[in-house]
């Protein structure tokens, strides 16, 4: 899992790398772009290893996934797990941990400072742990997870002490009661009232949740404000014209 993690952020990076370069030559702008393969460190004390809930891969009877249980079981595997999705079908599901550290984050913040724009953290990053819990520079690991991209992105800029954080979604903004006859869009709200949302929830546990934490985590880190916005309106929300701003 974790070498089919690192191919996407490849060939995802190499999309993104390709159209900003095309759009940016296009517009008279001179900028080196880069994709770097990142790595992403959890820790195996992780709750989430215990109870993992991250679906991923394609969709199966209830028979052949039991039987593909049974087959893993049989060679010896360990932590291999299919569950019911929703009543879509079964799925594997894999733990999701929360991050702690970007392990590229030092040559990341160089290159950004000198001037080079970097598409880094791609799927969340390929995961990975200390092999030794008591030696925080151990060898690395990787580990059979994946790790949510937004909270991935929020531990990066938090640790490249990025001046703002701004998070690009398919919605304009964030909502509550979403989707109901009283749905209200937020164009500002404060951590706590985030905080406040989020154990209401409000928001999606796959989709806006984990947005609207990551973006609260980063203002809580003393950051004035993260921004959650549509692709679309990018430049708007920079600007404070757009999308749903979170402060301390």
């Amino acid at each position: 899992l974790g070498i089919c993690v690192t191919e996407t952020q490849g060939f995802i990076g190499y999309m993104i790398q390709q159209c900003m370069s095309n759009a940016m030559e296009k517009n008279g702008i001179n900028a080196p772009i880069v994709t770097l393969i990142t790595q992403t460190l959890v820790e195996d004390a992780d709750p989430s290893f215990m109870n993992p809930t991250k679906p991923i891969g394609p969709f199966y009877s209830e028979y052949k996934a039991r039987k593909l249980m049974e087959i893993r079981r049989m060679m010896g595997v360990t932590g291999f797990v299919m569950k019911d999705d929703s009543g879509r079908g079964w799925r594997r599901v894999v733990a999701s941990p929360d991050p702690k550290s970007i392990i590229e984050k030092d040559i990341i913040r160089k290159m950004a400072d000198d001037g080079i724009i970097v598409i880094a953290v791609g799927g969340g990053g390929s995961a990975v742990a200390r092999t030794s819990v008591q030696d925080p520079k151990g060898p690395l690991d990787g580990r059979e997870v994946v790790v949510d991209k937004d909270l991935a992105s929020s531990v990066l800029a938090r640790e490249i002490n990025a001046d703002e954080f701004l998070i690009l979604t398919d919605v304009e903004k964030v909502a509550i009661n979403f989707g109901k006859p009283n749905q209200r869009f937020i164009d500002k709200m404060s951590a706590a009232e985030a905080r406040k949302y989020l154990a209401e929830g409000q928001f999606g546990e796959g989709s806006m949740a984990p947005k609207v934490e990551a973006a609260v985590r980063f203002v809580e880190s003393g950051k004035p404000r993260a921004i959650i916005a549509s692709l679309e309106k990018a430049m708007q929300a920079l600007d404070g014209k757009a999308g749903t701003v979170i402060i301390p």
